[in-house]
């Protein structure tokens, strides 16, 4: 994890943390790092979110771009997918996301993708931070006809919105659903994707108004939308991220089916249908026991990978494998996007109970779901440094994992978004290791405040 790159962007409060002078740096040091590839007049487009502070980080990082003599391209709100699309159909050089995803309305960040809209790697962040805080090198000043141009084209959601309904083998006029948008991004292209395909489509939280992103509505915070498909006997319920690269849903009983049931369906319906390739689903750490087993019953291999659906994303492009994805929601079908995509997944997902004729609680019910119990602890900066060399922290996962035996599994790792400890247990036992996670999660916060 880089100084100012975590694993999913520059990320911080917004005007404190992830300041306007920060936007602008990263802009022009993008921009210059791309120049260094022979590109003499860069192209990048920009999309963000609902939050009230992307219009002011939009500018700033625009004016950056340009002051190197990039020309930019503001597509207006549009899910982060949506940018990585686009960059790489209309042939741009960069394309770059503001957005904090699921977190309040007062964080902001910035993600950044290459011409294939792949995210950067983490060579290129580095050269990107080098030139912002060791000043490695100092980006080019343009001037008269040399300075970059900016235009907008909000248009350009309707492109995307029209390549995720070519992914859908069918229409669902017959199929009643909810959609919580997360007064965010899907605000802007979920409503009509779906009503598009012919679903009758009930909506909640996609009024926003720059403070209401991710407040008690969206992935983060299924209760109202779990209510409303239990009370109106939907067929299914969807919700989203703030930035719509990520999707949980709930079933007709108001059940959650999150990330690792959502792969489980998938990919047991591509692998009937001959298109898992590899016969493997690509999870992380945090996904359940219960996936795995699933997977094993079904033939299908797993491949773990660190959190983070950049992970996720490098072992399949290493390895030839076409889905994979995070127990969060984040789920990247590769044959139709190089990103997790919360509108792609919800597609995916109607495909698969139409094509079954199966109602999603089926679907879903064949996967057993092992206990999981997580506390987040807050912690320092120098704490979440200091997290795995503690010898305290250590004693007492290796004291947990001893109790657990071969019944379960401690993961304690530093959030890469957040100033974060994530303390999970999971196990057969939900009382023990609830006991052991609130065990570990003390020693945690007594030893990295």
């Amino acid at each position: 994890m880089g100084r100012l790159f975590g694993t999913d962007g520059a990320r911080g409060v917004a005007n404190s943390e992830l300041t306007c002078e920060l936007a602008m740096q990263i802009g022009r040091a993008a921009a210059m790092v791309l120049a260094a590839k022979d590109i003499r007049r860069p192209r990048v487009m920009i999309g963000k979110d609902t939050r009230m502070s992307s219009d002011m980080l939009e500018s700033a990082i625009a004016a950056g771009l340009c002051s190197v003599g990039a020309d930019v391209l503001l597509l207006g709100v549009v899910p982060t997918p949506a940018v990585a699309f686009l960059v790489r159909e209309k042939g741009y050089d960069a394309g770059v996301m503001i957005s904090a995803s699921h977190n309040p309305c007062e964080y902001n960040g910035i993600k950044i993708f290459k011409s294939d809209g792949y995210k950067l790697p983490d060579a290129v962040e580095e050269q990107i931070e080098q030139i912002i805080l060791d000043e490695a090198a100092v980006p080019p000043v343009r001037i008269g006809g040399d300075v970059g141009t900016v235009r907008s084209d909000p248009s350009m959601r309707e492109e995307y919105i029209r390549h995720i309904y070519r992914t859908s083998d069918f229409i669902f006029t017959d199929m009643h659903i909810a959609l919580d948008c997360a007064n965010g991004s899907a605000s802007f292209t979920a409503p009509k994707l779906f009503a598009d395909l012919g679903a009758q489509c009930d909506l909640l939280a996609y009024e926003p108004d720059g403070v209401n992103i991710n407040r008690g509505c969206g992935s983060t915070h299924l209760e109202a939308l779990q209510e409303y498909v239990r009370t109106h006997k939907l067929d299914a319920g969807f919700a989203f991220d703030g930035d719509a690269d990520r999707l949980l849903c709930v079933d007709s009983d108001g059940n959650v089916v999150d990330g690792d049931k959502i792969m489980a369906v998938c990919a047991a319906d591509l692998q009937r249908r001959g298109k898992l390739k590899n016969d493997t689903l690509v999870v992380t750490v945090m996904s359940n026991m219960g996936l795995l087993r699933f997977c094993d019953a079904h033939g299908i291999s797993t491949e773990k990978t660190k959190v983070g659906d950049r992970y996720v994303l490098e072992n399949m492009l290493q390895n030839g494998h076409v889905l994979g994805g995070e127990q969060s929601g984040h789920v990247i079908f590769l044959d139709f996007a190089n990103t997790g995509d919360g509108q792609l997944t919800a597609v995916q997902v109607l495909g698969v109970m139409k094509r079954t004729g199966r109602t999603l609680a089926d679907l879903a019910g064949e996967m057993e779901v092992y206990p999981q119990v997580m506390q987040n602890v807050r912690v320092s900066n120098m704490g979440k440094v200091r997290m795995s060399s503690d010898p305290e922290i250590r004693a007492a996962i290796d004291e947990a994992e001893k109790e657990l035996g071969a019944n379960g599994r401690v993961l304690v790792r530093v959030s890469g978004t957040e100033p974060l400890v994530r303390v999970m247990l999971e196990g057969k036992d939900e009382a023990l290791i609830r006991k052991l996670c609130g065990e570990i999660a003390e020693v945690v916060r007594e030893r990295l405040i």
